[in-house]
């Protein structure tokens, strides 16, 4: 397997026959377009976190873009590479570590206004389901926690590749997205500027950078 080895597989869909279900046909095509490699990296795995990101923007005054990373978490990642649909993931943020480079913007967003890490001190990601879209793009819908808060997310997730490094470690990366409204979670603290607009947006991009070590 190459580093961040990519394999394409042109397909072409089929009209579904007639009582068929055009879902499952869909389904059965993109399971026909699975890179192979993929296969292989069936297993359990756990984000390497001096090589990944588990990261935020926002903007900011409406002129600008703030942002940030959680240093602290905890994880645990099943995938497998024969049926996507089996696949899980388990993130654990201690909200603290955040880090946006400014320390009293830090210490905003984990006091009351935001965060309230005294009362809520972790958040937290648990999928429901996986789907494959395409040859190494997959849909996680899970459970996102914020302030003891829990509603359903969708992230696209996309496999960049694989590789056994120097030390001897398997390693796969993938690239997670997906911007939630941040007042769906209760945090709703703004500031409105004179010339109309908030200080803060209301949307907030996740993004997850993925370098994840198979575990022994």
């Amino acid at each position: 397997m190459g580093i961040f080895s990519r394999r394409q597989t042109a397909t072409v869909e089929q009209p579904a026959a007639a009582g068929r279900d055009p879902f499952a046909a869909r389904s059965a095509t993109a399971v026909a377009t699975l890179d192979p490699a993929l296969r292989a990296l069936t297993g359990r795995w756990t984000i390497d976190r001096p090589h990944s990101r588990i990261g935020f923007s926002v903007r900011h005054a409406m002129v600008t873009t703030v942002r940030g990373a959680f240093t602290d978490y905890d994880s645990t990642l099943y995938f497998d590479g024969a049926r996507p649909e089996e696949s899980r993931a388990d993130l654990v943020i201690r909200v603290a570590s955040v880090d946006t480079g400014v320390e009293q913007r830090d210490a905003h967003l984990v006091g009351k206004d935001f965060f309230d890490a005294r009362r809520h001190p972790e958040m937290s990601f648990r999928s429901t389901s996986t789907t494959q879209e395409s040859a190494e793009s997959f849909r996680m819908t899970g459970d996102l926690t914020i302030r003891d808060t829990t509603r359903p997310v969708e992230l696209q997730l996309d496999y960049l590749g694989s590789v056994v490094d120097p030390f001897g470690y398997e390693r796969a990366g993938f690239d997670g997205t997906t911007t939630i409204d941040r007042r769906d979670w209760g945090l709703v603290y703004n500031q409105r500027l004179e010339a109309g607009g908030s200080m803060v947006s209301e949307k907030v991009r996740l993004q997850f950078d993925i370098s994840a070590i198979r575990s022994s």
